[in-house]
């Protein structure tokens, strides 16, 4: 679920992004609807053109934190925009190692970011899984 004002921003935002042959575009719309489809979870977005334009996933259940992953799109360049799928550090595991340590990265706290170039099957897979095992982690916060 979203905000009303957040889903327009989402919007015009997404008709304005000419994708690339990356497909990021299409990365992040299968990112975002992977979290939509999920219980209890309120998305937000939050524009900073320039730098970053979020989307920040919410347990309704949480109780510690503000969002269990963050999924930014990255726009210091909008003719070849990337993305950075972050989470608190220890909300997921990275059996692949395909992301970074970030200190204090989230919020003040330790992040665990996996960045994407490009549009791929296997590692939208792998970042959905992740999310997964961070929703369940939000969700088992507010118990």
């Amino acid at each position: 679920m979203m905000e009303k004002e957040d889903q327009l921003k989402l919007n015009e935002f997404l008709e304005a992004w000419q994708d690339i042959p990356q497909k990021t575009k299409k990365a992040f719309i299968q990112l975002k609807d992977h979290l939509a489809g999920k219980n209890d979870v309120m998305l937000t977005f939050n524009e900073r053109p320039g730098i970053t334009y979020s989307l920040k996933a919410a347990h309704l259940k949480q109780k510690k934190r503000d969002l269990f992953a963050m999924v930014d799109v990255i726009d210091d360049d909008p003719e070849n925009r990337w993305l950075s799928v972050c989470f608190y550090d220890d909300m997921i595991t990275d059996p692949e190692e395909k992301g970074d340590f970030v200190p204090e990265g989230l919020f003040g706290q330790d992040a665990h970011c996996i960045d994407l170039y490009e549009w791929s099957e296997k590692s939208l897979s792998y970042l959905e899984k992740r999310l997964d095992e961070a929703y369940e982690n939000a969700f088992k916060e507010g118990l």
